[in-house]
């Protein structure tokens, strides 16, 4: 099962190319702060701006500088199947260990066109798929139903990553999937709660940042220690919150940068964030101890 803390990793960049040397870093920094897994080239990771050479060599390179020590999840979905597939292909042949599934997005299949394109995914790769619902982004949602057939169906559909924000879908999941299958938190805020309900971790976006902090939090609440988890929950809240002050993965960049992690840098049409915003992300950073 896929359960713990998976980091979304940011894509770093140096003067318009991927900064391998600062992903090396990043890697290891998180391994050794204990992440169960990494994610590279999701939302977070600014994948609509890859080109296809680049996208697949981030998936790679992470296999590589993992070495087998944590699971590598790469995001291989696309709004075309065929795409889908050819980068689900490519991911596994570089070594990872499952691929990331996001929902098709602006041409907004029907539940039944979901069902086909991640059936036929599955059907093309021997990778366990993590299915990513993130309506928000995409317009649509995976639907509970389409999450039980494609389950029963597809023996390597094992997982998904909700990103819809209510618990109530969290406990539809449990009660429709088999107990085998993970249900992971996609955003740091809602993590204690879904966990509360049948989730079993977080993709995080905030464990770039804050590794350690987010392992002991999805470590406690799996462990029952209820108190514990609330208490961390409690005090990077703040922190989770001030990460989507402006479009992920802006403020999370702009944090390791700060940090002295990464260069920041985007591609356009994502920028910089404004003064203010940047000025309340330092705060919130100071305040937990994320800053040196």
């Amino acid at each position: 099962m896929f359960a713990g803390t998976y980091t979304a990793l940011v894509t770093p960049f140096r003067e318009g190319v991927v900064d391998e040397k600062a992903l090396a870093a990043l890697v290891e920094w998180q391994i050794e702060s204990g992440v169960d897994g990494l994610v590279p080239v999701g939302t977070t990771g600014e994948s609509p701006t890859l080109d296809h050479a680049e996208h697949l060599r981030v998936i790679a390179a992470v296999v590589e500088f993992a070495k087998r020590r944590v699971k590598v999840i790469g995001g291989t979905g696309a709004n075309a199947t065929a795409e889908a597939i050819e980068l689900t292909r490519a991911a596994e042949k570089a070594g990872a260990d499952a691929s990331l599934q996001v929902a098709p997005y602006y041409n907004k299949p029907t539940q039944e066109g979901l069902y086909r394109h991640f059936k036929a995914i599955a059907a093309a790769s021997k990778l366990p798929l993590v299915l990513y619902s993130i309506p928000g982004r995409c317009g649509i949602e995976i639907g509970v139903e389409t999450c039980r057939r494609l389950a029963a169906d597809c023996p390597t559909v094992v997982a998904i990553k909700e990103a819809g924000g209510a618990p109530d879908r969290v406990s539809q999941l449990c009660a429709a999937l088999p107990a085998s299958f993970a249900v992971l938190s996609g955003d740091d805020s809602m993590t204690l709660p879904f966990m509360a309900v049948g989730a079993v971790g977080v993709i995080s976006v905030a464990s770039n940042v804050a590794p350690r902090e987010v392992c002991r939090m999805v470590r406690a609440a799996a462990e029952g220690k209820t108190e514990e988890a609330r208490a961390m929950h409690a005090r990077l809240f703040p922190f989770f919150k001030s990460l989507f002050i402006e479009t992920n993965p802006i403020p999370v960049k702009a944090a390791l940068a700060m940090a002295g992690r990464i260069r920041e840098e985007y591609r356009l049409p994502l920028c910089e964030m404004g003064r203010e915003n940047r000025a309340r992300l330092e705060e919130t950073l100071r305040s937990l101890g994320l800053l040196s």
